[in-house]
């Protein structure tokens, strides 16, 4: 059974999809290296797997133009020539929408469908991607993995996929999230200078973060506990100047403190030192900073909506995301309550452990096997 995974989120800052298809890759190179490919346009094979390179004739482009022109190449490759793979694995949600030739199976994994759903809070490209290309994806998919059984109802009702063929697969959390010592909780504070109580998001700014009512509540909590800052870490993604504008309106330009991107190595130091993590999206596929956050026994308050009750469970504080009262009235009980805080802590501990990347590749490779015996038995 030879498998062929679409690996160029490699080529880009890991983080969302791009941290899932460096984990499941990781895991699933441990044991299937002989008969595991990497498909992409270029050598980036940190794993010493085997490679397909499917050169991208739109180079010259922007990068980003470039790299969405490079996914219809590839639809077009794939159509008109047969690699020697058995099944073709896309982990991104549009990438691969064309029906394979005939003996070749198509696996497609999907995070969410924001973009489908709320096609305002979207950049204009991928809510035309979502649009025209994720119907035609999905309807010549031989197996569907999700990330949550939340995005497995969205696909059932808004496509009218047969259940049985879309499998919940959850997501892991990486091993280095975990309870650190003070020793390097004070490291990772003086790198990024901060001597102060803080809360903290992560995740990036755009519509679907809900990051604007996060403030509005931070700043109602300021009242109370006039000591703490916010700290927002991630990019900015799309429609994000008016998170900015209510910074200003609320004079809390001292108070709210964005890092930008932050590196992968860095994130379990700041967890650690947070006394609250408050996670307040609107829509989610999976959700993996509430579970990064659990698992490094940081407090979580999310939100009741899509696949976060799903992830945090009873570990965490769940609130509507819409009432910015409640969420300011979470965040000061949980600072307030040194008791609340160690209940909430060891309850993410516990439920941090119930996911892990090698589960989410054990999974993933039996629904290899499961459609690759299919085939074989039809054949």
């Amino acid at each position: 059974m030879k498998v062929g995974i679409i690996s160029d989120r490699l080529n880009r800052t890991l983080t969302g999809v791009g941290t899932y298809v460096y984990n499941l890759i990781k895991e699933l190179s441990k044991d299937n290296n002989d008969n595991l490919f990497l498909i992409n346009y270029t050598e980036n094979n940190i794993f010493n797997l085997n490679s397909v390179i499917i050169d991208n004739p739109f180079n010259f482009l922007p990068k980003k133009y470039a790299y969405y022109s490079w996914h219809i190449y590839l639809n077009y490759y794939l159509k008109n020539k047969k690699l020697d793979l058995d099944i073709i694995h896309s982990p991104e949600n549009v990438t691969l929408f064309i029906k394979l030739k005939e003996g070749q199976k198509k696996v497609i994994t999907v995070h969410d469908i924001m973009a489908f759903r709320f096609p305002d809070i979207s950049d204009i490209i991928t809510r035309y991607r979502y649009k025209f290309l994720l119907p035609k994806t999905l309807r010549t998919a031989d197996k569907i993995i999700s990330d949550s059984y939340s995005t497995k109802k969205d696909i059932i009702k808004y496509f009218k996929i047969p259940e049985d063929n879309v499998k919940v697969i959850h997501l892991g959390v990486d091993e280095d999230y975990k309870p650190l010592s003070k020793e390097e909780i004070n490291n990772i504070k003086r790198k990024h200078n901060i001597n102060y109580p803080f809360i903290l998001y992560t995740g990036g700014l755009a519509p679907n973060k809900n990051v604007e009512r996060l403030i509005y509540a931070f700043y109602k909590l300021k009242k109370q506990l006039p000591k703490y800052k916010l700290i927002i870490t991630g990019i900015k993604r799309y429609k994000y100047k008016s998170i900015f504008e209510t910074i200003d309106k609320l004079n809390l330009q001292k108070d709210v403190i964005f890092t930008g991107y932050v590196p992968d190595e860095d994130l379990p130091g700041l967890y650690n030192a947070a006394d609250l993590f408050v996670y307040p999206s609107i829509y989610e596929g999976f959700g993996l900073p509430p579970l990064e956050a659990m698992a490094c026994g940081t407090p979580v308050i999310t939100s009741n909506t899509s696949s976060l009750p799903e992830v945090v469970g009873n570990a965490g504080i769940i609130i509507d995301p819409y009432d910015v009262d409640r969420l300011s009235r979470a965040m000061y009980e949980v600072l307030s309550n040194d008791g609340l805080r160690e209940e909430l802590r060891k309850k993410g501990l516990k439920r941090a452990k119930l996911f892990n990347w090698r589960k989410t590749a054990e999974e993933t490779l039996k629904v290899y096997r499961e459609i690759y015996n299919i085939n074989n038995r039809r054949e």
